[in-house]
C-alpha cells in the first residue's frame, strides 16, 4: 500500500460529505438566515464577544479543535494497523464529526451564545443541564491534562524545541496589537509579520540550543508540567483578541500550510505503508494501547474522528465571535474535516516508519526488548534529527520522525531533516497549545455557570478577580493531573472522558433538532451517532477501569478509575433523561 492511495481517497470522501452532506444539513435542518443578527454583535463587550472576519475565526476554531487527538491518536491506533485507523476518521468524521460540531454550533449562536451546559438545560431539564455542567468539568479537566501531557514529553529537556514554541508567545501578541492597534484590517501584514517570527524561531532554535543561552530553554518534565498550567491560567483570562484569537489564527494557518506540505511531499515522494492493513494487536495486547481493536480505536482517535471537546468550543469562544450565519457551514462542517485531513495525514506519517522503529519509538525501552521487533532506520534518524528517539513515548516524537522522514526524501532536501523534525515537533505543539489555552477558558465558563446555579447573584464572569480565581482552580486542577499522570494512564482517560462529552453533546444536539424542525426523522443525524457513541465509550471506560487502572493498585490509579466511573454513572444518567425526553418529542410530533 502507498501513502498516496490514502490521501486520494481521503479528499473524494471529504469533498463529497462538505459539498453533498454539509448543503443537506443547512438547507433541510439548519437553515442559515445572515438577516438574523448574531451574539457577536447582539452581546459585543470586547472580551468574549466579539464579531470577527471569517478566515480569522476559521482559524481559531480549527486551533482550538484540533489538539493533540489529530495527530497524536492515530499515530498510538497505529498499533492496530493503518486499515482500523483510516476506516475510523473517513466514517467518524463524516457521519459523526461535522454533524456534531455544526449542530451544536448553530445550535448556541441561534441561542444567545449559549454553553453546552446551558443548552442542555434548555432542550433537555434543569438536571440534565446540571449534570452536563459536573460532568463537562471533570472531562475537560482530564482532556486538557491528557492533550498537555503530550507537550511535556516532545519538549521534555529539549531546548530547540522549547524556544522554537516560546516564540510563538510574542509573535501572536504582536499580530494582535499590529491587527487590532497599529494598522487595523490589514491581516495580510500581520499574519506575514507573524510567520516570520515564528519561522526564525525554527532557524535560530537550533544554534541556539548549542550555546550556554540555550540551557534557559531546557527544561524538565516537573518543570515543564507546572509551566504548561501556568501558561493556560495567563491565556484564560486575557482578552480573546489580545492572545487567544491571533494565536489560533496564526498557528492555525501554519498547520494547514504544513499538513499541505506534507501532502506535496507525498505526492511527489509517494512513500511505501511499512505498516501492515492490521497487526497482532487488534485482538489485544499491544504495547501502547491496553485492549482491542474495537471499541479503543475509537476512543484513541478522538478529535480526528469525532471529539466531544469541539461543542466545548463549538459552544463557548466560537459562537460568541461569529460575524454572521452563513460562514458556520465553513467554521462548523469544514474545519472538522480538514481536522479529520490532518488525522490522515498523522497516520500516514507514522506508518511510514518501519514497524521496529516505530515501536522503538513509541514503547519504553525495557518494554521494547520484550516485543521481537528490531530497529532498522532509527539509528540514522536519530542522527539526522539530533535527537534521542528510543523510548519517546507518547506519539509526538513518532510522529515528527515520519514527517521529517517524509519531507527530507524529496529531492535537494535531504541535508534538511533536523529541521523539518523540529518544524514538525512545533506544529505538534501549536496545535496542543491553542486548545490549551482555548480548553481553560471554555472550563472557565462552565465553572463560572454553575457557580451561578448555587449563588444566582453572582457574577463572577464580570469580575477580574473573579475570571482569575476561577482559571486558577481550573488550571491548578488539570496541572495536577499532568504533574503526577503518564501517557498510559491519561490518554486512555482523555479518550473515554471526550468521547463521552461526544455522546451528552449529540443528544443535545438530537433534541434541540426536534424541537426546532418538522421532520422527527432529522433527529437521526445525530441521534444514530450518539447511540454508538454512548455503546462504545461506556464499554471502553468499563475495560479501562478494570484493565487498566485497577490492576495498578496505587492511589493514582485508584483516582483515575474513580474520576472514569463517575463520568460514565453521570453520561447513564444523561443519556437515560435524554431518552424520556426524545420519546416525549417523538410522541408530540407523530400526534400532530
Amino acid at each position: 500500500m502507498h501513502a498516496l492511495t490514502l490521501l486520494i481517497v481521503s479528499l473524494l470522501v471529504f469533498a463529497l460529505a462538505y459539498r453533498i452532506y454539509a448543503k443537506f444539513i443547512i438547507t433541510k435542518i439548519l437553515i442559515l438566515d445572515d438577516k438574523r443578527p448574531t451574539p457577536a454583535h447582539t452581546f459585543q463587550d470586547g472580551r468574549d464577544y466579539h464579531p470577527t472576519n471569517k478566515f480569522v475565526l476559521f482559524g481559531h476554531h480549527f486551533a482550538a479543535i484540533s489538539g493533540a487527538g489529530p495527530l497524536v491518536g492515530p499515530v498510538l491506533a497505529a498499533q492496530f494497523g493503518y486499515l482500523p485507523g483510516f476506516l475510523w476518521i473517513l466514517i467518524g468524521a463524516v457521519l459523526g464529526g461535522a454533524v456534531h460540531d455544526i449542530v451544536i454550533l448553530y445550535a448556541s449562536v441561534r441561542t444567545k451564545g449559549l454553553s453546552l451546559t446551558r443548552l442542555a438545560r434548555k432542550n433537555i431539564s434543569p438536571t440534565a443541564g446540571l449534570i452536563t455542567g459536573i460532568a463537562i468539568l471533570f472531562i475537560i479537566i482530564t482532556a486538557l491534562a491528557g492533550l498537555a501531557l503530550v507537550v511535556v514529553y516532545a519538549l521534555n529537556e529539549s531546548s530547540w524545541a522549547t524556544f522554537t514554541i516560546a516564540m510563538t508567545i510574542p509573535a501572536a501578541l504582536i499580530v494582535a496589537l499590529y491587527m487590532y492597534k497599529l494598522r487595523p484590517g490589514k491581516i495580510i501584514e500581520a499574519s506575514l509579520i507573524g510567520v516570520a517570527i515564528v519561522i526564525a524561531g525554527v532557524v535560530f532554535g537550533e544554534p541556539l540550543s548549542k550555546t550556554s543561552f540555550g540551557h534557559l530553554f531546557l527544561f524538565s518534565r516537573p518543570t515543564l508540567s507546572i509551566m504548561l498550567p501556568a501558561y493556560g491560567f495567563i491565556a484564560s483570562i486575557l482578552p480573546v483578541w489580545l492572545l487567544l484569537c491571533p494565536r489560533d489564527y496564526l498557528s492555525s494557518y501554519m498547520k494547514i500550510g504544513t499538513i499541505a506540505f506534507l501532502a506535496i511531499g507525498i505526492f511527489i515522494v509517494n512513500p511505501h505503508i511499512h505498516m501492515p492493513a492490521v497487526t497482532q494487536f487488534i485482538h489485544g495486547g499491544g504495547p501502547i494501547i491496553p485492549g482491542k481493536v474495537w471499541p479503543f480505536v475509537c476512543i484513541t482517535i478522538a478529535c480526528g474522528a469525532i471529539s466531544g471537546f469541539h461543542s466545548l468550543i463549538a459552544s463557548g469562544t466560537t459562537p460568541k465571535m461569529i460575524n454572521k450565519e452563513s460562514e458556520i457551514r465553513m467554521i462548523g462542517f469544514g474545519a472538522m474535516l480538514v481536522e479529520a485531513f490532518v488525522s490522515i495525514m498523522a497516520l500516514v506519517a507514522a506508518t511510514v516508519l518501519l514497524p521496529g522503529d516505530y515501536f522503538a519509538i513509541n514503547v519504553p525501552v525495557d518494554v521494547f526488548g520484550k516485543l521481537g521487533f528490531n530497529t532498522v532506520n532509527l539509528a540514522e534518524i536519530e542522527r539526522m534529527t539530533g535527537e534521542t528517539l528510543a523510548g519517546r513515548t507518547g506519539g509526538a516524537v513518532s510522529l515528527a520522525a515520519g514527517m521529517s522522514v517524509i519531507l527530507s526524501s524529496i529531492p535537494g532536501l535531504k541535508s534538511l531533516m533536523g529541521y523539518w523534525y523540529h518544524f514538525a515537533i512545533m506544529f505538534e505543539a501549536l496545535f496542543i497549545l491553542t486548545t490549551v489555552d482555548t480548553g481553560t477558558r471554555v472550563a472557565r465558563y462552565i465553572f463560572e455557570e454553575l457557580v451561578k446555579l448555587v449563588r444566582p447573584r453572582a457574577r463572577p464572569n464580570k469580575s477580574l478577580w473573579g475570571i482569575m480565581l476561577n482559571g486558577g482552580i481550573i488550571s491548578l486542577l488539570w496541572g495536577y493531573l499532568v504533574y503526577n499522570g503518564d501517557i498510559s494512564t491519561i490518554w486512555p482517560m482523555f479518550g473515554v472522558a471526550n468521547q463521552l462529552l461526544a455522546t451528552l453533546a449529540l443528544l443535545v444536539g438530537t433534541l434541540y433538532i426536534l424541537r426546532h424542525t418538522k421532520k422527527w426523522a432529522y433527529g437521526l443525524i445525530t441521534f444514530l451517532p450518539a447511540l454508538f457513541m454512548f455503546v462504545t465509550t461506556v464499554y471502553a471506560g468499563v475495560l479501562n477501569i478494570t484493565g487498566n487502572y485497577l490492576p495498578k493498585h496505587s492511589f493514582q490509579g485508584g483516582l483515575n478509575a474513580s474520576l472514569c466511573a463517575i463520568m460514565i454513572i453521570l453520561v447513564i444518567i444523561i443519556f437515560i433523561e435524554s431518552l424520556r425526553k426524545i420519546r416525549g418529542r417523538l410522541f408530540v410530533k407523530v400526534k400532530n
